[in-house]
């Protein structure tokens, strides 16, 4: 047992001591590599079993990891878990809902798609780089890298249509309730340049409905000051009709109703603000989970929200879902297409309610258990389209080749596997 013991201690300094490249794994658990990183990087903790070097500054300060505690209710089997979503930390013990559970709320007798049902009408990519450094606590260290703005036109001549911008609300205004500033004109040019391709943009303030570790309306900043962030976004963007408002993303162990009625002050703001026609995107609890979204309580939440008029017209459910063991974004391998777990209850509650959802986060390895079950997945949201507008992949922009999900383009310019094989092909509007 010694032996053994002082083996892996060597093993692990021996590891430590060697420095990881730009955009490698440099921490996380279970992991045994390299834990600094080269000159010019750092080591960002991007959830708990994956911390990666990213670009910026000169650290080569090892890695530690994070761990963040949350009840996930999903419709599969209880296991406790650590979950993560788009390279960001979170530890949550997964809580069984039965199928039939979400089934009790839903009282349609009928759910068939019409038969004009079968192609979505938007799909696209995730262009990260402005949220690098936020963390599912809301902590954002302002280590940004500003994504590629020629991507937008790759991603278009792919057929791509719909591009999720992410950035930190720490990024737009430093100062809680503070007028726009910090990154707002370099993500205001890059918003610009995914516009000049006829695309649909959104606005994602990648924050989880957090301030530095406290919930908005919860203990932390105020209703008010995230109304005056929005207030401020629609205004300046009131005659881009295609530009779209991801209001938060992924809000986590919050009080659903809460945090319900903060959305529609948000949405009332937005509408009061000029911006009365493009859609608005309404996240929530357990990160946005698409199997979660019956059985946490958000549809019956969200469902009140309503623009000023008493519609509900451009408020859209945002949901997201990967495809890994865990459902944590963090695994090359995909084994679920979701269909049975989330998508196909949700799809009736839509149906029964006459709203709409859309997918803003996806994504798998490049390997071909991803490419199946993505092209299953996909093709049931076409198969759905009157109640799923459309999906956007995670991610591209500032991700490098050895990011588990990355559909970056490669060097060559060419796509990544399941972008060519899953993302594009099931792309038909």
């Amino acid at each position: 047992m010694y032996v053994k013991s002082a083996l892996a201690t060597a093993l692990l300094l021996k590891a430590a001591a060697a420095q990881q490249s730009v955009w490698g794994q440099c921490g996380g658990i279970g992991y045994n590599g390299p834990t600094t990183c080269a000159a010019g990087s750092y080591c960002s903790v991007l959830n708990p079993y994956y911390s990666q070097c990213l670009p910026g500054g000169s650290s080569t300060t090892a890695a530690t990891t994070a761990s963040r505690t949350t009840t996930r209710s999903t419709t599969l089997s209880t296991t406790t878990r650590t979950t993560v979503s788009e390279g960001t930390t979170r530890t949550s013990t997964r809580t069984t809902t039965a199928s039939a559970t979400q089934a009790t709320a839903i009282s349609c007798t009928s759910n068939t798609p019409p038969a004009s049902a079968g192609n979505v009408q938007y799909a696209g990519i995730n262009i990260a780089g402005f949220d690098f450094g936020c963390t599912t606590d809301g902590t954002c260290n302002g280590r940004v890298s500003a994504p590629p703005t020629q991507q937008f036109q790759h991603f278009k001549s792919d057929g791509f249509n719909t591009f999720r911008i992410p950035i930190g609300w720490q990024s737009l205004t430093p100062t809680l309730g503070g007028t726009l500033s910090g990154l707002i004109g370099q993500y205001d040019s890059t918003l610009q340049q995914c516009l000049q391709t006829g695309a649909y943009c959104v606005i994602d303030i990648h924050n989880y409905a957090r301030w530095n570790g406290a919930i908005v309306g919860q203990g932390g900043p105020t209703d008010d000051q995230l109304v005056s962030l929005w207030s401020q976004l629609a205004q300046k963007y009131a005659s881009q009709q295609k530009v779209w408002f991801g209001i938060m993303n992924e809000p986590h162990d919050v009080n659903i109703q809460t945090w319900a009625a903060t959305v529609q002050k948000v949405v009332t703001a937005i509408r009061n603000a000029g911006a009365t026609t493009q859609p608005i995107l309404l996240p929530g609890n357990n990160y946005a989970s698409a199997g979660a979204f019956i059985s946490s309580g958000s549809a019956d939440a969200l469902i009140q929200v309503k623009n000023p008029d008493g519609s509900t017209t451009g408020l859209i459910f945002d949901v997201h879902k990967y495809l890994d063991s865990d459902n944590s974004g963090t695994h090359v391998e995909c084994v679920t297409d979701n269909i049975d777990s989330a998508f196909r209850p949700l799809s009736y509650w839509l149906r029964c309610k006459g709203r709409q959802a859309i997918l803003s986060e996806t994504g798998g390895g490049n390997v071909q258990s991803c490419v199946t079950y993505m092209n299953q997945q996909l093709a049931f949201l076409n198969q759905n389209s009157d109640v799923y507008l459309g999906y956007i992949g995670w991610g591209a922009g500032s991700f490098g080749p050895s990011y588990e999900l990355t559909e970056t383009p490669n060097s060559d310019g060419t796509d990544t596997l399941l972008v060519k094989q899953a993302l594009i092909p099931q792309f038909h509007p």
